[in-house]
């Protein structure tokens, strides 16, 4: 019999974990894309999403159900990856120039490859590369905002209940996040795509 999210959530509160492996199943794919995009490279992103679950679980008892299931843990796993990019800043591991680590893999198809040769495909991941060290370059409320809802799809509404501000804040933070993704792309706009760069 197949369970409902509320049963799910009722059992695992109870310390099932199976219950818990059940609930979290549907957004593991998208948690992990959200990590990888706010943290740059894969490893990075599978502790930081692996941390966010065991949060998850360990918090599950103040879930109060204000909320859906989705959006409290998209927030755990938001705030879970400005927790390491703080780190980072500490740690004083940001290069100038903003490079990154990256690896080919089931990520890169947030964008959709229009045709199947071989040049276009390697200048189009080598495009998303670019795309991703201009992203890192940003703020953490910038860079924030523009994965949640530029590469991830989410709505205002969404976005504004996973960060706990208003629609407005959003909007306001979006507006100034894509201005600034704008200035750094135009800097090295023979990097990119005409159509990443009109923002």
């Amino acid at each position: 019999m197949i369970k409902t999210v509320n049963e799910l959530i009722d059992q695992s509160q109870q310390g099932d974990i199976k219950s818990f492996e059940a609930l979290i199943k549907d957004h593991q794919k998208l948690a992990f894309n959200i990590a990888y995009r706010m943290l740059g490279n894969i490893e990075d992103a599978k502790d930081a999403t692996q941390d966010a679950f065991i949060k998850t679980y360990r918090s599950l008892h103040k879930f109060k159900r204000e909320s859906n299931f989705s959006t409290w843990l998209y927030r755990i796993v938001t705030n879970t990856c400005l927790d390491v990019l703080r780190k980072r800043k500490l740690q004083k591991t940001y290069s100038y120039d903003c490079q990154i680590d990256t690896e080919d893999g089931d990520i890169i198809r947030d964008l959709p490859d229009a045709t199947n040769l071989p040049e276009d495909m390697v200048a189009k991941r080598e495009c998303q590369r670019n795309i991703q060290n201009a992203i890192n370059c940003l703020s953490e409320d910038h860079k924030t905002v523009i994965v949640l809802r530029d590469i991830k799809g989410f709505s205002y509404e969404q976005i504004s209940k996973i960060l706990d501000c208003s629609e407005g804040t959003v909007k306001s933070r979006i507006s100034r996040a894509r201005q600034s993704l704008k200035r750094i792309m135009e800097k090295n706009r023979e990097l990119y795509d005409e159509s990443y760069v009109k923002l």
